[in-house]
């Protein structure tokens, strides 16, 4: 009888060490990903706060063959506060990203575009032909597309 009880004494604790260490694992595993979901979801969060919203007509002209410029009103429709410069924009006019933006907010009320606020986005050093042309604005993962023929 003492003969079967030491071999399966052995293999219970050696059951018992490989469930602590597989344990011990899962456990780091699931911290991990636990942060990884907080750093996300605080990421998403932001995002969701923010929100634009073109409301330019693009039966108005908005291209000035003059200055070579487009000219844009974009409304804050998020719930945060964002910076009214040319760097919160990422712009991109037909398949070109633009580097020469520039934005004022359109009541003159300061720098901040503020949820509800109007912004006017002036994109400069353009030379577009005739036709249809697409321009995309991104400010903090929010994509817009604004489509007009010139």
């Amino acid at each position: 009888m003492a003969d079967v009880s030491v071999p399966s004494l052995i293999l219970f604790i050696a059951s018992i060490v490989i469930a602590a260490g597989v344990a011990g694992v899962l456990i780091d595993t699931v911290t991990g990903i636990s942060g990884a979901l907080d750093d996300r979801g605080a990421d998403v969060a932001e995002n969701i706060r923010t929100d634009i919203e073109v409301i330019s007509d693009s039966e108005s002209g908005v291209y000035d063959s003059d200055t070579n410029t487009v000219t844009l009103y974009v409304k804050n429709t998020g719930d945060r506060t964002l910076p009214a410069t040319g760097e919160t924009f990422d712009v991109i006019v037909d398949a070109q990203y633009r580097t020469n933006v520039s934005v004022s907010v359109a009541d003159g009320s300061g720098d901040d575009w503020t949820p509800h606020g109007v912004v006017e986005v002036t994109i400069g050093d353009l030379d577009l032909g005739s036709g249809d042309h697409r321009v995309t604005l991104t400010v903090d993962g929010d994509e817009e597309v604004f489509r007009f023929n010139r």
